[in-house]
């Protein structure tokens, strides 16, 4: 046999077989590649997603964290003013009560004061009567000086 007629056989089937290869085994291979490349580019991409996503709701979580903080010393600082509210008001509430209740003593001290004054008089008006009567027994007659007795009485 001849060595050349061998080549080109060789090479015929070489062809064929590239050929073959290039018609019905690479077309499955690359689009196995190309999928396998897609599907690595999209874990890639989802990653990239992820890692995004997690940054912003770490962002987010601070922000709500900063603002639930905000939030609660703007109600602690609302409830220590209506404490200092309601502890003022109660004051005012205690010293209005209390002028109430000087007031109501005070009323009730002057009405003691004109009893006793009262009492007082009609006590002098008595010793009055009575030492006038020992000075002037027989003179003084109580019926007949009754009203002069009542002016003395209410001019002391």
């Amino acid at each position: 046999m001849n060595i050349n007629m061998t080549l080109i056989g060789q090479s015929i089937t070489f062809a064929i077989f590239v050929w073959f290869c290039m018609r019905f085994v690479w077309p499955p291979i690359v689009a196995a590649l190309e999928a396998r490349r897609k599907e690595i580019a999209d874990g890639l991409a989802a990653a990239d997603r992820g890692r995004h996503e997690l940054e912003l709701a770490s962002k987010r979580s601070v922000e709500s964290l900063h603002d639930a903080k905000q939030r609660a010393s703007e109600i602690i600082a609302l409830a220590e003013k209506r404490a200092a509210e309601v502890i003022d008001q109660s004051k005012q509430d205690a010293r209005v009560e209390g002028e109430r209740q000087l007031a109501l003593a005070q009323a009730e001290i002057q009405q003691e004061v004109f009893r006793a004054r009262e009492q007082l008089r009609e006590q002098v008006a008595g010793l009055v009567v009575a030492g006038a009567e020992q000075i002037l027994r027989r003179e003084v007659d109580a019926k007949a000086h009754s009203a002069l007795l009542e002016e003395i009485k209410n001019g002391i």
